[in-house]
């Protein structure tokens, strides 16, 4: 309690509290009561991982409107072909592999120790999977080398799994990029916290229509937020948009993945 005007709290209150040995406040004092649910296993490692992304990865983001229209209406002729049906984040995935082949500094990591960033020659996709025993990010090894029915059948394969709880820890490491479709929830747009340690995430909203000019005309179409984030030690806010402006041209005219095939 002080003793000063208006209740301030002087030099006096305070050596007066110390001869007198008052308690200082701290959390068992102030703590609050409701259910409390213990940090570990799955949700533990999780918390432990994206805190210490946000301590050491200096992040930002960008984010584009995209009309994706053409990029549905090529799955679902893909899928009338005939043959092993083509998922949408197996075309996603397809068009982050050919972007940071364009791209390859947001394929890497940061040695820290060594004040070096290391360009990554393979691109092993990450993708976020929500599951009973929280967050998961399981890992699509050599993505940058799959066509289209390889990458539908490896997500296939990764989500069942992490459906079940029979992911392994090799399915679970070594990512270099991560694909998150937050859009599955119902939200348009994200600023997710990177996978440490790695130096980018693309994430897609939910695909919805809306009103969307086109060839010059207002028209309803199939519209997704598209966002990066990056770790702004890699690269500048330039390359990252160069990296977002060609994903967001890709599922605009699926076309442009001719020349990368």
């Amino acid at each position: 309690t002080g003793s000063g005007p208006e209740g301030l709290i002087m030099r006096a209150d305070v050596e007066h509290a110390v001869r007198a040995g008052t308690p200082a406040a701290g959390p068992a004092a102030t703590r609050a009561s409701g259910t409390r649910v213990p940090l570990k296993g799955v949700r533990g490692a999780v918390a432990d991982k994206l805190s210490r992304s946000r301590r050491e990865i200096p992040d930002a983001t960008c984010w584009v409107d995209a009309d994706a229209t053409e990029l549905m209406e090529a799955r679902r002729r893909m899928n009338e072909a005939g043959g092993p049906r083509i998922s949408l984040i197996a075309l996603l995935a397809r068009i982050c592999t050919a972007a940071l082949a364009r791209h390859p500094e947001l394929n890497s990591t940061v040695d820290t120790d060594a004040r070096e960033v290391v360009r990554l020659d393979e691109v092993h996709l990450g993708f976020a999977a929500q599951t009973e025993r929280g967050l998961v990010v399981p890992v699509v090894k050599g993505a940058h080398e799959r066509d289209a029915e390889s990458l539908s059948a490896e997500f296939a394969r990764l989500t069942e799994a992490a459906r079940t709880g029979t992911l392994t820890p090799a399915d679970l490491t070594g990512g270099t990029f991560t694909l998150n479709n937050y859009g599955v929830f119902g939200v348009d747009g994200s600023t997710p916290i990177i996978n440490h340690p790695e130096a980018a995430m693309l994430g897609v909203g939910r695909i919805v229509p809306k009103p969307w000019v086109h060839r010059g005309e207002l028209a309803v179409r199939q519209v997704v937020q598209l966002s990066l984030t990056f770790d702004h030690r890699v690269c500048d806010g330039g390359t990252a948009g160069g990296f977002l402006r060609y994903v967001a041209d890709c599922v605009e005219q699926p076309a442009v993945l001719l020349r990368t095939l």
